[in-house]
């Protein structure tokens, strides 16, 4: 128990030490004439604002002046990755915003899925807006907002981008007009207008995002409901095979549709990174709320996974690991049984996902883009959230990890999953343990163990609960009196006794019966 503590203790310090270097700030580079003619080709002159650190002057050929910062010196608001999309941007002292480069982000959609083109195309929405405009991304036509299109499959990060505009400039003209009245008051009321009412008061983004997804959270949330149910009353579900069989089928087809393609809610290991910079650089519920599907799949993860160990969303709420169980019931369908790997191979190759775990967090140490390519062994992205448009080598990697789950059910999940592999680490955890096994289980029995398709369960008839993706099958088995050894041999048992009364009933009953 001692050691176990301690390693616990170790574990934690660990987790520790890498969300403070995972949350660490970059320091930043202060801005140049060239810089500036990113925005302003014309820009003849840089000026720093002594008096607000991180702000700039910039004088044209005209010798007009327009103010020029990048958002990080002035709002840190984290994205998808965790850590702030740092932008370059120009603006006039009356707030309206003049131009918008991104200078650096470490966002995975945007590092490997979508070209620099589709990002300046978004960005430049923003230019001739005004700082003080509720701008929101999918708005277009609502009264009181300024819309703006999204950008497809990266829709918290084109969120997070407005925002951090927005703000940005709010605050940059709050520090502009009260170290320099003279110059700021220039524009007139307008410029009193941006100040006074700082995008940052509006209603956050999030609530934003719900109100727009209203019809899928009820939905989802009904769907994770009746999840909880299959769960608290497993024992009698299992029990009626038929009608638990469809319903299983039926949940991975919406996981599948829905969760997937649909709503783009497959989680991603970087989910797991961008969290830990989020708690090392100052937690926000903001940026983890800007996605209802995402937020309430972890937060039902965090719940199940404590409760009931990793499984539950690997074998149930997992789009990819869906598709590939369908694949699997669709080949044993059609006749084709797979192939097992031997089980000494078969546990020798789950330390892969462990490995690219372990490789993923390291390079997130020094670069989150960097961890981002790597992630791309996740073929999450190619396959829900780009729709297969991509260059040629990511479908064919997507696609060969479907096709060989015809061979050996669930490859990917097995063997090279790092998701699967940190979620792994908290099953040890769990609280309950509802999977039912018998004494006969392993000793002699091998029917779970052999029917499995993850191969979770030791020959010597013990759950493996790191790798169980909680399919409940084996507890199909375990109630069946016609596969479970045991129960067939209780069930012969008692049907031969009953046949011998029979037989003893119908003979004294013939006895009985007078002769002629």
């Amino acid at each position: 128990m001692r050691r176990r503590r301690k390693a616990v203790g170790n574990c934690l310090r660990l987790i520790g030490l890498l969300w403070l270097l995972l949350g660490a700030p970059a320091s930043l580079a202060a801005l140049t004439l060239a810089d500036a003619r990113q925005l302003l080709p014309a820009a003849t002159a840089l000026e720093p604002v002594v008096a607000v650190p991180g702000l700039y002057q910039v004088v044209d050929a005209s010798g007009d002046r327009v103010l020029l910062f990048q958002t990080d010196d002035f709002v840190r608001i984290p994205a998808y990755s965790g850590s702030p999309v740092n932008l370059l941007v120009t603006l006039s002292p009356d707030g309206l915003i003049r131009g918008v480069r991104v200078r650096s982000h470490q966002e995975p959609i945007l590092v490997v899925g979508i070209t620099d083109n589709h990002l300046q195309a978004f960005v430049a929405q923003l230019e001739g807006k005004r700082a003080d405009d509720r701008i929101r991304v999918g708005a277009s036509g609502r009264t009181g907002y300024v819309g703006i299109d999204g950008l497809s499959g990266a829709t918290i990060t084109a969120m997070v981008i407005a925002r951090t505009v927005t703000q940005a400039a709010g605050q940059v003209l709050a520090a502009y007009r009260e170290q320099l009245p003279q110059l700021a008051a220039e524009p007139g009321p307008d410029a009193a207008a941006a100040v006074t009412a700082p995008p940052s008061a509006a209603v956050p983004d999030w609530h934003w995002s719900w109100q727009q997804h209203q019809l899928r959270v009820i939905v989802l949330a009904v769907a994770l409901l009746v999840l909880l149910l299959v769960l608290f009353l497993q024992d009698w579900l299992v029990q009626h095979k038929l009608f638990f069989q469809r319903l299983r089928v039926a949940y991975l087809l919406f996981t599948l549709v829905f969760i997937g393609w649909l709503w783009h809610g497959q989680l991603s290991v970087v989910n797991l990174l961008g969290f830990a910079r989020n708690l090392a650089g100052g937690f926000s519920w903001d940026s983890l709320l800007l996605d209802p599907v995402v937020f309430l799949l972890w937060a039902f993860v965090a719940l199940s996974i404590l409760l009931w160990g990793r499984g539950v969303y690997c074998g149930w709420l997992c789009p990819f690991g869906a598709a590939q169980e369908l694949l699997s019931k669709l080949s044993r369908r059609l006749g084709f049984a797979g192939y097992m790997l031997p089980q000494a191979l078969h546990e020798r190759l789950w330390a892969i996902k462990y490995l690219l775990l372990i490789a993923i967090c390291g390079l997130a140490l020094d670069s989150m883009a960097n961890a981002a390519r790597m992630a791309e062994l996740e073929p999450f992205k190619t396959v829900f959230v780009m729709n297969f448009e991509r260059p040629p080598l990511y479908v064919i990697y997507a696609l060969a990890l479907l096709a060989i789950t015809v061979l050996n059910s669930k490859f990917y999940c097995k063997y090279l999953c790092p998701l699967g592999a940190a979620l792994s680490f908290v099953t040890r955890f769990r609280v309950f343990d509802w999977l039912r096994r018998r004494v006969e289980c392993g000793h002699p029995c091998q029917t779970c163990a052999n029917e499995c398709q993850i191969g979770a369960i030791r020959p010597t008839g013990e759950i493996i609960d790191n790798e169980c993706h909680y399919c409940l099958e084996c507890q199909v088995t375990y109630w069946d009196e016609h596969r479970c050894p045991p129960l067939v041999r209780k069930r012969k048992k008692r049907e031969g006794n009953r046949s011998g009364v029979d037989a003893v009933i119908a003979t004294d009953a013939a006895a009985e019966r007078p002769a002629g």
